[in-house]
């Protein structure tokens, strides 16, 4: 029997829209009132995530940030695996010489170098997560998230990474070339306790090992009394692989990454057609 339900956003409970349909939201309120545990996990900043679910009359508990950051349903931080200062600083020390675009993730927030840049890998995100999405679409999402203050403009990292009043979770990295994407991705991973993975197709997620999804979700189930056998992922990239890894039901979107849709044991519909809701519906 499933007692928790764990789901990304982004190209999974967000349909191309960025918003939690109708149909999705009813099916979260009905897995709640049967007394089923319904988890968001995402790659998301918790600002970022609470607003989305905020626009549904959704509360849920979140793992924010792959996994660097765990909250309570009323928004109580209750785990951090954040990156230590050092790991910080041979991340961008890689990053600043290569020739990507970055962000940095924190516990105050995200922080961008370079609006447009920004705004471009943006586009490359959320056109992997919704596929049939027209570009003007897109760039019309990708703006809206900067104008709503989600992602705030720095002239350089260095004040932050060095920062001891803020915590650094994870560094998002873009690049359009294939080469240039490798060979950064060989030299992040060579590093000690990182985790790299990818949410899009020209895109890296770099993290502190323990800030991975299956991980913070494992921690969270068994502080609830559930086991991972009890619970079903519904994903659609590669930062979900390690909850699919995990669970005893594991559910890729119809819009997934082939190989997500690969190590399944399910496939439900896309986003844009509420693959979640289908998902809840066949365990409820």
């Amino acid at each position: 029997m499933i007692k928790c339900i764990a789901t990304d956003l982004d190209g999974t409970l967000l349909n191309s829209q960025q918003m939690i349909s109708e149909g999705n939201r009813t099916a979260i309120k009905k897995a709640q009132e049967k007394g089923i545990e319904v988890v968001i996990a995402t790659g998301r900043s918790y600002r970022e995530a609470k607003t989305v679910l905020a626009e549904a009359d959704l509360q849920c508990p979140i793992i924010c940030v792959n996994g660097a950051e765990v909250r309570t349903k009323e928004g109580k931080i209750i785990q951090t695996n954040e990156l230590s200062s050092k790991q910080s600083l041979d991340i961008h020390e890689i990053l600043h010489h290569s020739h990507t675009y970055y962000e940095v993730f924190t516990n105050k927030g995200i922080y961008s170098d370079h609006y447009e840049k920004g705004v471009q890998m943006l586009m490359n995100y959320f056109q992997t997560a919704n596929p049939d999405m027209i570009e003007e679409q897109i760039r019309e999402s990708a703006k809206k998230r900067f104008s709503k203050g989600h992602i705030q403009i720095v002239e350089n990292y260095e004040h932050i990474i060095g920062s001891s009043d803020q915590l650094v979770y994870k560094f998002l990295v873009f690049s359009k070339d294939p080469s240039e994407w490798m060979r950064v991705k060989e030299k992040l991973e060579s590093l000690p306790e990182i985790s790299v993975s990818s949410s899009g197709s020209d895109n890296l997620e770099v993290t502190h090992v323990k800030a991975q999804k299956g991980i913070a979700l494992a921690w969270y189930t068994e502080r609830m009394g559930i086991s991972m056998q009890e619970t079903m992922a519904i994903g659609d990239n590669l930062n979900d692989v390690s909850m699919f890894e995990r669970v005893g039901r594991s559910v890729a979107m119809g819009n997934a990454h082939p190989y997500v849709k690969k190590i399944c044991s399910h496939v439900t519909a896309v986003n844009d057609e509420d693959g979640v809701r289908k998902a809840i519906l066949e365990i409820l």
